[in-house]
């Protein structure tokens, strides 16, 4: 038998839902490049359902009590005292979301010695100090591709909330007001500029293409270029560097992985190469934002506005300066958590689950450690090292909530 411990957020304040605003999702089959969706033997939930708080269980409690193994679902996840660090020491797997981490530091590990699998229900797994899973010949996964479109939605709402200052204008309704003026006063039309992503993976490609039909400029740069037909599909500008694209674009949008050659990307330094009166949109991870930085540019005006669902460390302490911050389109880190993608993330961990339990191999795009390297997307995406430094600020959220 061995243990499973799954970190899924609360539970809505209101209850689990009894019923849903619609009946079902769409059914895919495929992603834009042809990569299957997951494909377990069998799913114990109906897509469209709530299933990343702790009551939907990812639907694995039924399949995985089947094969007598023990599930502990929890969202005590900080701090010494919390449910997930008293069971830690004879875990096998660990399985957490983007949305609510399982911070999985070298002191965590450590006292996890059966520790073998980390799932990531989504993507990203920089909750992990990949380094000491590697040291350890821990295999860390992530359901690839699941949400990257619904994060590339997400993209593309905040681009155009930001700079059409679309909640400004919702709250003075909400107000009871008629403020026009006040209303467009930092309202802009996205037709002409100039948008750049940082990385132009799964993520960043899609934003591309979503705002292709929006008249902008489209810019890019990553450490693998496009081929050229895709380039020229999207009549696509290169950057080698980041300095390059910053110092052309109105919008910026962040779609790379956080790992040491990212961390704190925009700090002051960068942020002063930038047009003045530019847009940062960050779904992609807090920490390749210096936060301070992105704090002092708001007040200044030198950015115009800074949206994004990531937070560093999640939850945020309630005296974070983002959610305070002038001109922001802050929201919980909800992009890749829509119910149609947690439908599909779901489907992918039950998928790593079976292939796991049966000794079977998993999927080279889910894989980012195995065998005590860099593996599959990981060989692809990431850079051996620790992001996890500091995460337990966020034991200061559930101290004053």
């Amino acid at each position: 038998m061995a243990k499973i411990i799954c970190v899924l957020y609360d539970d809505p304040v209101t209850g689990y839902p009894k019923s849903y605003a619609r009946k079902d999702v769409p059914k895919l089959k495929c992603y834009p490049n042809g990569q299957t969706v997951p494909s377990p033997k069998k799913i114990d939930f109906k897509p469209g359902e709530l299933l990343g708080s702790v009551s939907g269980e990812l639907g694995l409690r039924k399949f995985l009590k089947s094969l007598g193994h023990k599930l502990v679902v929890t969202s005590d996840k900080d701090g010494a005292n919390s449910v997930l660090d008293k069971e830690l020491a004879d875990a096998e797997v660990v399985i957490s979301q983007p949305f609510w981490p399982a911070y999985l530091t070298a002191a965590r590990i450590a006292k996890a010695p059966k520790l073998k699998l980390v799932i990531t229900a989504g993507i990203g797994s920089d909750h992990v100090d990949l380094a000491a899973a590697i040291k350890r010949g821990i295999t860390v996964t992530e359901v690839t591709y699941s949400n990257s479109i619904s994060v590339a939605e997400h993209v593309v709402m905040m681009i155009l909330s930001l700079v059409r200052n679309y909640i400004p204008s919702y709250q003075w309704v909400i107000k009871g007001g008629w403020n026009i003026a006040d209303c467009v006063q930092r309202s802009y039309d996205v037709e002409g500029m100039t948008v750049g992503t940082v990385a132009a993976g799964r993520i960043g490609i899609a934003v591309l293409r979503r705002l292709k039909p929006f008249d902008m400029k489209l810019h890019y740069t990553d450490r693998h270029r496009l081929p050229k037909q895709v380039e020229k599909e999207l009549n696509l500008t290169y950057h080698s560097n980041v300095e390059s694209l910053v110092k052309v674009c109105d919008v910026v949008t962040i779609n790379c992985p956080l790992h040491p050659e990212t961390e704190n990307l925009f700090n002051e330094k960068l942020i002063a190469k930038m047009k003045h009166g530019a847009y940062i949109v960050n779904t992609a991870r807090a920490k390749i934002c210096d936060r301070n930085a992105i704090v002092k540019a708001l007040k200044s005006g030198k950015l115009a506005g800074y949206a994004g669902d990531v937070w560093f460390p999640q939850p945020p302490p309630k005296d974070h300066p983002w959610r305070t911050m002038s001109h922001h389109g802050m929201t919980p880190h909800i992009s890749g958590s829509s119910l149609s993608a947690q439908a599909r993330y779901a489907a992918g961990t039950r998928e790593i689950l079976e292939c796991w339990f049966s000794k079977r191999p998993i999927r080279n795009e889910y894989l980012i450690v195995d065998g005590g390297k860099l593996a599959g997307t990981g060989a692809h995406s990431y850079s051996p090292g620790n992001a996890t430094k500091g995460s337990e600020e966020a034991a200061k959220f559930k101290k004053v909530k």
